[in-house]
């Protein structure tokens, strides 16, 4: 079953999701970061290549060659596709996600907005009600997706 690990208190999620990233390729995991609009992907897009100032997290999106699909560790993706060879799955939606199950971890990063905190806990009831373990880290925590 997948575990689910949820941050909350990020003021800029998406600098959450970069860090995360980071860490998860260190550990050389396979990572798709899900999204649904090419606003919020592009933006990421453009955040991982310039997140760091001595580096740059590999990613490329899920309509890339599959060659390119297939060695690159961070896949940015506005789809999850059926059988996706990921470890792990970032939610940047505000709904969980469908085919969750295929993933070993699935990461949920809640913001600081009013919004947010109340669409985070709408998906926090969701997995609990279907019995998936979960984690909750304040990001005052270490991050570390295992």
């Amino acid at each position: 079953m997948t575990h689910i690990i949820f941050y909350s208190g990020s003021s800029n999620k998406l600098q959450t999701t970069c860090r995360l990233c980071a860490k998860a390729v260190q550990k050389n995991m396979k990572i798709l970061i899900y999204t649904p609009g090419s606003t919020l992907l592009d933006q990421l897009d453009e955040l991982l290549w310039t997140f760091s100032p001595t580096s740059f997290i590999p990613h490329c999106n899920i309509l890339d060659s599959d060659q390119l699909v297939g060695v690159t560790p961070v896949i940015l993706s506005n789809q999850i596709q059926v059988s996706s060879p990921f470890d792990v799955l970032i939610n940047l939606h505000d709904q969980p996600p469908n085919l969750l199950d295929q993933f070993k971890r699935l990461i949920e990063i809640a913001g600081t907005s009013h919004e947010d905190k109340l669409a985070a806990r709408e998906r926090y009831r969701f997995y609990k009600n279907a019995g998936y373990e979960i984690q909750h880290y304040h990001l005052n925590e270490q991050l570390d997706p295992h």
